[in-house]
C-alpha cells in the first residue's frame, strides 16, 4: 500500500517502478501502457486530494535526484525532478544560489511542488512555476522531449497529467538573507491596511484562527544583516513548540472536547509571541510541519481577500474548525495556463482539518464561498470541482486541453482524479 503524508489517501499499484535514468522511465512508461495500467507519477506525497492514486503502476521519482548543471552567469541550473526541495535548496546554496520564493514546506519534490502549482508568499512574485525555464518530458509513447513554447506553458502546472517530468531547468537567484518579524494584530486594523502590510514587504501572510480577534502576522524582508543567535530560543519557541507540539496538544483536545474548541482557539493564539530572526532565505522561509491534517486552499482575487475570509471564518467557526487559515499573496501571472493565479493579483486562503477531524461539509462550505469570487483551486489540495466547473475558471483551458490531447492521447496518464478534473 501506498499512502500520502497525511496517511488518508491509499493505493494498492499493481506495479511499482523507481527508475534512475531517464532511459528507464521510458522504459516503465512503455511497459506501463503496453498492460494497459494507469501510470501516476509520486514525489514526496505531499498533495492531499487523490492525485496519484492508481491500481496500476505507480512511478516514483527517488531515483532521480541531484543538479545536473549549473551556470552561474545566467543563474540556469539543470535540477532532476524528483529532488526535494530541502535538496535542492542545500545544492544551490552550496553555489551561492536560491529560489527567489519558497513555501513554508520543503519536503515536496520539484516536479510535484512545481506541478501543482505550489507557491509562496510575496506580491511581486509568482509561484514555483514561474521559476521554471524548460522541462524534459516523457511522453505516454515512452520518447523524451524538451519542452518550449506552448507546450511548456502547459507542462508547468499539469498535475501530472501529461507525461514523466524527469528534469528542469530554473531560474535562480543568488544566495541572500531574510529577516523575519512575527507579531499579533487585530483581525480588523490588519485587514484595514492589508494592501499596505502587502505591499510593503517583500513576503507577508498571516494566520487567524476561528474564534480568535487576533492574527499572527509575518513579515519578511531582504536583509544585509549577518544570521543573528539572538532570537532562535523564540523562534524555536514559535516554529516548534507552540506550532507543532502545542498545535498538536490542543487539536487533540479540541477533537475530543468540540465545544472547548472556541476558548482553545483563543489560548493557542496568545501564547505565539511576537519574534525577529534573520538567516539565509531558505531557512527563514521554511517552518517544521509535524502536525498532521488536510487541507484545502483556494486563489481569490486579490481585493476579494478581506470579504472572503470574512465569511470562511464564518464558515470555519460553524463547523468547530481548530486549526488555523493561512492567507498568502502572489503575483499576476501567465506563464502558466493552469496557474491558479493565472492573470490577476492572487490572496491564497487555505483551510486546513486536524487529522481525524471531519473536513468534508467545512471544505464544501469553504469552496462554496470561493466559487461565489470565481476562485481556483490549489491543484495539490482538495477539492471536489470538475472539468464543467474548472473550465470556466482558466481562459487557457482549451489550449491546454489541445496540449494534453497531443502528448497523452490515449489517457495513459489519466486516473480517476485526472478524469474528473480535466475530462
Amino acid at each position: 500500500m501506498w499512502h500520502n503524508w497525511t496517511g488518508d489517501q491509499t493505493c494498492a499499484p499493481a506495479h511499482r517502478a523507481a527508475p534512475t535514468s531517464v532511459d528507464e522511465v521510458g522504459t516503465v512508461v512503455r511497459a506501463a501502457a503496453d498492460r494497459g495500467d494507469i501510470i501516476r507519477v509520486v514525489g514526496g506525497g505531499h498533495s492531499f486530494g487523490d492525485n496519484v492514486l492508481t491500481d496500476g503502476t505507480l512511478l516514483s521519482l527517488d531515483g532521480l535526484k541531484g543538479i545536473q548543471h549549473v551556470d552561474r552567469d545566467t543563474g540556469l541550473v539543470r535540477v532532476a525532478a524528483g529532488t526535494r526541495l530541502f535538496e535542492l535548496n542545500a545544492a544551490l546554496d552550496a553555489h551561492g544560489l536560491a529560489l527567489a520564493n519558497l513555501g513554508d514546506i520543503n519536503v515536496q519534490s520539484v516536479a510535484g511542488a512545481i506541478s501543482t502549482g505550489t507557491h509562496g508568499t510575496g506580491a511581486l512574485l509568482g509561484n514555483l512555476a514561474t521559476f521554471v525555464e524548460s522541462l524534459e518530458l516523457v511522453t505516454a509513447d515512452g520518447s523524451v522531449r524538451e519542452l518550449s513554447g506552448e507546450e511548456l506553458r502547459a507542462a508547468r502546472v499539469s498535475v501530472g497529467a501529461l507525461g514523466v517530468i524527469t528534469a528542469y531547468t530554473l531560474r535562480t537567484v543568488p544566495s541572500f538573507r531574510l529577516e523575519e518579524h512575527r507579531g499579533l494584530t487585530p483581525l480588523p486594523a490588519l485587514l484595514a491596511d492589508l494592501d499596505e502590510r502587502v505591499d510593503g514587504n517583500d513576503h507577508f501572510e498571516f494566520f487567524i484562527f476561528p474564534h480568535a480577534s487576533r492574527a499572527l502576522t509575518k513579515d519578511l524582508n531582504r536583509t544585509d544583516a549577518p544570521a543573528a543567535a539572538r532570537g532562535r530560543a523564540r523562534a524555536w519557541f514559535d516554529e516548534v513548540l507552540v506550532e507543532n507540539h502545542v498545535l498538536d496538544l490542543i487539536s487533540r483536545t479540541g477533537r475530543r472536547f468540540p465545544r472547548h474548541i472556541p476558548r482553545l482557539n483563543r489560548f493557542v493564539t496568545s501564547v505565539a509571541g511576537g519574534s525577529t530572526k534573520v538567516g539565509r532565505s531558505q531557512d527563514v522561509f521554511s517552518s517544521p510541519r509535524r502536525v498532521r491534517f488536510t487541507e484545502t486552499e483556494w486563489a481569490f482575487p486579490r481585493e476579494a481577500c478581506a470579504p472572503a475570509l470574512k465569511e470562511i471564518l464564518a464558515v470555519a467557526e460553524k463547523h468547530d474548525a481548530n486549526f488555523p487559515l493561512e492567507v498568502r499573496f502572489v503575483a499576476s501571472d501567465t506563464d502558466s495556463m493552469l496557474s491558479p493565479a493565472y492573470g490577476r493579483e492572487t490572496a491564497y486562503i487555505a483551510a486546513h482539518a486536524y487529522q481525524g477531524m471531519a473536513w468534508e461539509e467545512y471544505f464544501a462550505g469553504v469552496a462554496a464561498i470561493a466559487g461565489e469570487y470565481d476562485a481556483r483551486p490549489h491543484w495539490g489540495k482538495r477539492h471536489a470541482l470538475d472539468a464543467a466547473t474548472l473550465s470556466g475558471r482558466y481562459p487557457e483551458w482549451d489550449a491546454f486541453q489541445t496540449v494534453r490531447k497531443q502528448l497523452d492521447p490515449d489517457g495513459v496518464f489519466a486516473n480517476a482524479h485526472v478524469r474528473r478534473i480535466f475530462g
